[in-house]
């Protein structure tokens, strides 16, 4: 399993596409991060919610001993930030948003993206474009079972043609239901394919 107190600060947790675990896999890296020091977890786009403290919000799942957990954006349409935010009439301030991420913070920072990488933001900004420009490294979580292989793929391609550090790729079969074994054969059918390390979550 990937060292989780090893990864770099700051950190993206990014996924292949909406309900692969981002949130878990935070949760995980930040409670581990909050042994040796204070963690501060942000999520910059947060939809379906329309408080900071809604049970459903993912920084309510992340914060705890040690962890300070932020939401930025706050869209109350389960959908995709763009969508959201059109039946709102609202316009997302992008800049602002970075600036927010960028902020300096005591202990380790870890970021959460929304839904999958391309992911719309705004008029012809998707989330990758968006967040490639804060030069952040990432871990990448991706289902176990079937589909992941092309889902994962393409993912980490487009991550690394955008000219990110990828730190590593996380396969969560408790997503989807996938035995810890077929998973674990995707994950060496990956590791065929990638330059970065690739485990199985327990």
């Amino acid at each position: 399993m990937l060292n989780l107190d090893a990864l770099p600060s700051p950190l993206w947790v990014l996924g292949t596409g909406t309900g692969v675990g981002k949130t878990f896999v935070s949760s995980r890296i930040a409670r581990a991060w909050a042994v040796s020091g204070p963690v501060s977890y942000r999520k910059p786009f947060q939809t379906g919610v329309d408080r900071p403290d809604h049970p459903e919000a993912d920084a309510s799942a992340v914060a705890g001993s040690g962890i300070t957990a932020e939401s930025h954006v706050l869209l109350r349409a389960p959908l995709s930030p763009l969508a959201a935010a059109l039946q709102e009439g609202r316009r997302l301030d992008l800049e602002a948003t970075a600036a927010w991420c960028r902020r300096p913070a005591e202990g380790r920072v870890l970021l959460e993206g929304v839904g999958g990488l391309m992911v719309p933001l705004a008029p012809k900004v998707h989330f990758l474009a968006w967040a490639t420009d804060l030069q952040i490294p990432c871990v990448l979580v991706a289902l176990g079972g079937l589909g992941t292989l092309n889902h994962t793929l393409l993912s980490a391609e487009a991550l690394m043609l955008r000219g990110w550090r990828v730190e590593g790729v996380l396969l969560n079969p408790g997503a989807d239901g996938t035995s810890p074994e077929a998973a674990e054969e995707n994950a060496s059918v990956l590791r065929g394919f990638l330059p970065v390390p690739v485990h199985v979550l327990n």
